[in-house]
């Protein structure tokens, strides 16, 4: 680290993105989208499909697998007779309270409880908000109960039940899991930038080809130019595939307000790391290709995870949370990691950590901020797209490329290529 990024100024990473650069809607096929090649300092261009033929052969390439969920929830306020004509109330799910598992969560029937962000929440000064939903099980009634603010955002507690259509149903019927509520009741929530509602071609273009795990509320956008196609040719060309999950959440579009990055507060993200995943980044030298910004932060903070249980075994998941500006601290804090351990040293003891606590997957979380001065540790290569001044993720790709990035976004720029989540793509080795 040579630069303390507390002071760096946000307005040095400013760039005029006009409207139209935007992308609004995908490409028909994905992987004919624009690629952008920075090879230690030299730009070209390529198409996406054409991505194995620059990548190294055995290299491992590390995707998210996070799964965009429908966590955009409208109530309409009812009248004194119960109909449902008063103010329209958006509650947006952020992140599960009770069960705070995310696999549990979408598993409850019932009851549940989520801390959400709420739309025109003075015009809900009172009550439960209900809406119901005709099923081909029956009629689907859901009730939000406002309870407590948690920092920006609300705990809202959900009742649900399916409301037979016949007198013998089945009980198969009338229960409805949380996950099947959201399908059902939810929409999904596209970038604020698109300046649209949300289509339904959304809920299959906003997803990865490769998601699996139901979590995120906003879209590990690198991934969405990734085809069965493009993912065999990269089977084909000795590229190693591996997974982790990172739940995107909707601090990934907060601005930063503050003029030097000291006063931005990093939201935080859930991460799920198997331990067959540290094996292989410990068979690859702790070395890997990252598709996208959310495996980045994922990735480094395996390192600062590692660190930890050096200092300290006896730590739980939890405690293993890397804090925003931990990874600038760290040497600070512990005396005994003045001396720089190796990515190896500190994949390993995590490994051991995960070993002697008898666990297949590592369940925590981080905060990190990745920004100009970040000494990387295990990512190698980068696979993102183009995203939005004055923005966090900015910050991250300036580190990765050594303070390059305007090099990178004028030749895109001047290139007509597609910005922000549905744009065109960039592979960067620094």
């Amino acid at each position: 680290m040579n630069t303390d990024p507390r002071h760096i100024r946000i307005s040095d990473y400013q760039y005029d993105l006009p409207d139209e650069r935007i992308a609004k809607f995908p490409l028909a096929r994905r992987d004919q989208s624009k690629l952008l090649i920075y090879n230690k300092g030299e730009v070209g261009e390529d198409v996406f499909c054409h991505l194995p033929d620059y990548l190294p052969k055995g290299a491992l390439m590390v995707f998210n697998n996070t799964k965009v969920i429908q966590a955009r929830m409208h109530f309409r306020k009812s009248d004194a007779h119960g109909e449902p004509t008063g103010a329209l109330i958006e509650v947006f799910l952020l992140e599960p309270a009770l069960p705070a598992d995310y696999e549990q969560m979408f598993q409850t029937t019932g009851h549940c409880a989520w801390y959400c962000l709420v739309g025109n929440l003075k015009k809900w000064k009172e009550g439960a908000l209900e809406r119901s939903v005709n099923t081909e099980h029956g009629i689907l009634h859901i009730k939000a109960v406002r309870g407590p603010v948690h920092g920006t955002s609300h705990r809202i507690d959900f009742y649900w039940e399916v409301i037979p259509l016949t007198s013998h149903p089945s009980p198969l019927t009338t229960k409805c899991s949380f996950a099947e509520v959201i399908d059902i009741m939810g929409e999904l929530p596209i970038p604020p930038y698109l300046n649209r509602e949300t289509q339904e071609s959304d809920k299959t273009t906003y997803q990865t080809v490769y998601s699996k795990i139901k979590g995120s509320v906003a879209a590990p956008t690198a991934g969405l130019h990734f085809t069965p196609e493009v993912l065999a040719d990269l089977d084909a060309h000795g590229i190693e595939r591996e997974e982790l999950t990172l739940h995107v959440g909707a601090g990934t579009f907060k601005p930063v307000k503050s003029e030097e990055m000291e006063g931005h507060e990093m939201h935080t993200e859930y991460i799920s790391v198997r331990r067959e995943t540290i094996t292989k980044l410990l068979n690859h030298g702790c070395q890997c290709i990252a598709v996208g910004t959310t495996s980045v932060r994922t990735l480094e903070s395996l390192y600062y995870m590692g660190l930890k249980v050096m200092t300290n075994p006896n730590l739980n998941e939890d405690q293993l949370h890397v804090s925003q500006w931990e990874p600038y601290e760290l040497n600070i804090s512990h005396p005994s990691l003045l001396t720089p351990h190796s990515s190896k040293e500190a994949l390993q003891a995590l490994a051991d950590w995960m070993d002697a606590h008898h666990l297949e997957v590592l369940h925590s979380s981080t905060q990190i901020i990745i920004c100009p001065g970040y000494d990387y540790k295990i990512v190698r290569m980068l696979v993102t797209n183009f995203h939005q001044p004055q923005s966090t993720l900015l910050l991250l790709v300036s580190a990765f490329v050594h303070g390059d990035w305007h090099q990178i976004y004028d030749y895109a720029l001047a290139h007509d290529f597609r910005f922000l989540s549905y744009g065109d793509s960039s592979l960067l080795i620094p």
